[in-house]
């Protein structure tokens, strides 16, 4: 049987486990999914001790994504542009390679929340490897312009740099009037009960504000949003789902239906 495993450090809260086994069962595939605790400093030999033991392919989590990049012997458009990789896989001609979901499954998950993202001003908050992945598949989806915000703006400019004209640069402080239909909180501030601190005046024409992170209560990102007016949140649950079917898509080359598992992760959830 084929083995698949995702890898980090923590791990035990990984929902990928069970979203993996709802695909094989609909789809009918014969597979085992694994989460393994790689050590901080031995993620490399986790995975080749993996690899030997028959492991065909891996999701990379916290905090292995630049690691598992270096590793990669190829890597696709989508992991060069996210400076980061969350899927790999040993192609027919034995190499490893390396991809990234991540952006594929939040514009999966913004398209199931019937967001038209052609034309659209995009605000997306945070300077990290969830940001910077998100990013390349947002622009090529058709947003007109995509501001990153943070905290340090340095942070912000380097990614942005790597990325054509339609993505700016600032810190939450200077912010560009422009009229954000989508605000996406790419921070973890959620973690520690906060939000970015940026004027309330940037959600005026929101549409959706959309956390990456998600649990069983409102992120605070989500529940400001929702005291100012925005019509409709979202968490990140869905991009999670998103992400791990066009993962499996990679490996098996089926394409899972992720609306009965979305349905089952809430009830777990809730």
């Amino acid at each position: 049987m084929d083995r698949y495993a995702v890898f980090g450090n923590p791990i035990g809260h990984s929902k990928s486990p069970f979203i993996h086994a709802q695909f094989a069962a609909a789809l009918g595939e014969q597979l085992q999914y694994d989460a393994i605790l790689a050590p901080l400093d031995g993620f490399a030999d986790s995975w080749q001790r993996f690899v030997a033991a028959g492991g065909k392919g891996g999701n990379v989590t916290v905090p292995f994504k630049e690691q598992a990049y270096q590793l990669a012997e190829r890597l696709s458009d989508r992991a060069r542009q996210a400076g980061a990789v969350n899927t790999l896989y040993i192609d027919s001609a034995g190499k490893l390679c390396g991809d990234n979901t991540d952006g594929i499954g939040l514009v999966a998950d913004l398209k199931r929340l019937g967001v038209n993202l052609a034309g659209i001003n995009v605000l997306l908050l945070g300077a990290g490897g969830a940001s910077r992945g998100a990013i390349g598949p947002l622009l090529a989806a058709g947003v007109k312009q995509l501001v990153l915000a943070n905290r340090t703006v340095s942070k912000a400019q380097a990614i942005a740099i790597n990325f054509d004209q339609r993505v700016e640069a600032c810190g939450y402080t200077d912010i560009l009037g422009l009229d954000y239909q989508l605000v996406i909180n790419a921070t973890s501030s959620g973690l520690n009960g906060e939000r970015p601190d940026i004027n309330v005046s940037h959600l005026q024409y929101c549409q959706l504000a959309y956390d990456m992170l998600y649990g069983a209560k409102p992120a605070p990102f989500l529940q400001w949003a929702k005291v100012a007016g925005v019509p409709q949140q979202a968490d990140g649950l869905g991009m999670l789902v998103g992400q791990a079917a066009e993962a499996f898509y990679i490996w098996r080359g089926k394409r899972p239906d992720i609306a009965a598992v979305l349905k089952l992760l809430k009830q777990q959830l809730a």
